[in-house]
């Protein structure tokens, strides 16, 4: 199972164990990507975006989430390519990230959810310094799964508020 559960003070935590991970994998673009399962809140089928005027090429737009008004980026976009199409496939990944002391639940647009792996410690590589088609701080490492690469995304990156905050400031002006 590789999850350890610790109970203090009347609040369970589950934690992955530490020299295993569970990531949700993801295709984007023919490409095989992964997400720590720990940061991700749920999957939804892709729908009912209500586009946002002067944001971002990558920022598809925002959704209703139980009453919460939810950002959708295009991880394609994001990652300077051309946006995603939309197909039967396409999912929005719900994603909980750090903003200061606040946490911001953002979606993000996959072509298609694969599977939840297990990948070891020791099957993970650090991030190459060159030869990815995005940006190097984006990757967290790259995992080996039967003898293939999967790129572990840093969402903490990818998704910075912050930096999201910046890069609309700069399409907006």
């Amino acid at each position: 199972m590789g999850a350890l559960v610790t109970r203090e003070k009347g609040v369970v935590a589950v934690e992955a164990a530490p020299d295993q991970q569970q990531y949700l994998t993801f295709m984007l673009g023919g490409e095989l990507f992964a997400i720590g399962i720990l940061t991700i809140k749920e999957i939804i089928e892709y729908g009912n975006l209500t586009t946002v005027p002067l944001m971002p090429d990558f920022i598809r737009g925002v959704i209703n989430l139980r009453g919460s008004v939810v950002p959708v980026v295009d991880l394609s976009a994001r990652f300077g390519r051309k946006s995603a199409e939309i197909t039967r496939r396409t999912c929005i990944v719900i994603i909980e990230v750090e903003a200061g002391e606040d946490k911001q639940d953002i979606g993000v647009m996959v072509d298609a959810v694969n599977e939840v792996l297990e990948i070891p410690d020791n099957q993970i590589e650090p991030a190459p310094a060159f030869g990815a088609k995005i940006r190097t701080d984006f990757i967290a490492g790259m995992g080996k799964v039967n003898g293939k690469f999967v790129i572990l995304l840093n969402v903490d990156k990818v998704l910075s508020v912050d930096e999201l905050a910046i890069l609309d400031g700069v399409s907006g002006a």
